[in-house]
């Protein structure tokens, strides 16, 4: 990578963000700021944060998890209950001159590291505080995603039960949210010399999102929920489609040239043209299509049935249809969309083995921040304090001793 691509993938070079966190969105928070240069120092207890053996493990014990949202951190480890572990804390977010004073956390209600004791500290403090709720009582992405409607909207359409989504959205989301409020904070202080104060609800962060998508703003203006459709789309036509072999394919026909290559396809174009005069329908239009979605999928799944997984994708190529073959995890990770991918790279992190690992999604100028190694527990504590904020060996020491600090290993 030459200087000019450094340069331009690592924009937050010379910015330093110390994280205590846990879980999910501030430490994908961190490793974001991370892939955009920024030197990231996460800070846990002795023995590691909640999440530190987080499933998946390894066979040997080993986070996954953990080292896969730790990528490219630096780790200090220290008694976070004690006065002396807090002022060592307090002390690295506030030191570091222009580079310093950034602080991200999910650890909320602890007046030592809160905004006003650390601007007391230093004024130009950048504190982003990810709550729960606004109130600042306790919640997670499992919890806000039941508060904020989506398990009832999800899952198949005869079904009466809640269903959870697994992907941790509200956190993803929430994390993305975090580094960009961080980023902007930091031009912010370059400009005016001043600190920002930032607060992040996670409940917040799923309600704009449902607002934003229309699901609020539908059950405002129109009184009306939109129903469980399990795999179909709501307000196009799509769903699910399966092969006489098990594949099985989720296919979109967004546009009207869409649904026609759908019709070619399977043939039946004809039958189609009659459906609409029957039903008074114009298929041409994505409300018809959404409306009379049960029927058009039956006329269509014979084609699909009668059809292997490899038949089924040869043919859904020679068209425009947005059409994709479900696929397992470990079909996914043996797939060419991941080993001659340039957003993979391999890696070999300690305790974890040898894999592809990806890097920074977005490629700038071609180039893509390749994943780094993410830290064991602790591994930079006597560094970081004695470089940043000029701990002598005697009373790092000391503080082992102590035990406010773990002993070197």
């Amino acid at each position: 990578m030459t200087e000019d691509q450094q340069s331009a993938t690592q924009p937050l070079a010379g910015v330093r963000v110390v994280e205590i966190s846990s879980f999910v969105a501030a430490p994908l928070a961190g490793m974001t700021l991370s892939q955009l240069g920024a030197e990231v120092i996460r800070v846990d207890p002795l023995g590691g944060a909640a999440d530190v053996h987080r499933w998946p493990l390894t066979d040997d014990g080993a986070s996954i998890y953990w080292t896969g949202l730790n990528k490219g951190k630096r780790s200090v480890t220290a008694d976070l209950r004690s006065p002396a572990g807090q002022q060592l804390v307090s002390r690295l977010i506030t030191a570091g001159g222009p580079a310093g004073g950034i602080l991200l956390t999910n650890v909320s209600g602890r007046d030592w590291h809160s905004h006003a004791a650390l601007a007391a500290l230093r004024p130009d403090l950048i504190h982003l505080e990810i709550l729960g709720r606004a109130d600042g009582s306790t919640a997670v992405d499992y919890t806000v995603n039941a508060a904020t409607g989506f398990p009832l909207v999800t899952g198949p359409a005869d079904h009466a039960e809640p269903v959870n989504h697994v992907v941790p959205v509200w956190d993803l989301l929430c994390g993305l949210y975090a580094a960009l409020a961080i980023t902007a904070a930091v031009r912010h202080r370059d400009a005016t010399g001043e600190g920002s104060r930032i607060s992040l609800p996670l409940e917040d962060v799923a309600l704009a999102t449902a607002g934003n998508l229309g699901f609020l703003t539908e059950a405002m203006v129109c009184e009306r929920t939109r129903p469980r459709l399990g795999n179909a789309v709501y307000g196009q036509f799509g769903g699910h489609f399966t092969g006489t072999d098990g594949a099985t394919f989720m296919v979109v026909a967004l546009t009207a040239r869409h649904f026609r290559d759908l019709t070619e396809l399977t043939g039946t174009g004809h039958v189609v043209d009659a459906l609409a005069v029957a039903l008074a329908a114009n298929f041409a239009d994505e409300g018809d299509r959404y409306r009379h979605r049960e029927v058009l999928t039956g006329l269509f799944t014979p084609w699909f049935r009668a059809r292997t997984g490899a038949q089924i994708a040869a043919g859904l190529a020679g068209t425009s249809l947005l059409w994709e073959r479900y696929r397992t995890f470990g079909e996914v990770a043996a797939d060419p969309k991941v080993t001659a991918n340039p957003l993979f790279s391999p890696l070999d992190q300690p305790g974890i083995g040898t894999y592809l690992a990806p890097g920074a999604p977005a490629s700038i100028n071609g180039t893509h921040t390749p994943a780094q190694t993410a830290p064991s527990l602790g591994q930079h504590t006597t560094a970081v304090l004695r470089d940043l904020i000029g701990l002598s060996t005697p009373s790092i020491t000391d503080l082992q001793k102590a035990a406010v600090l773990a002993a070197d290993t």
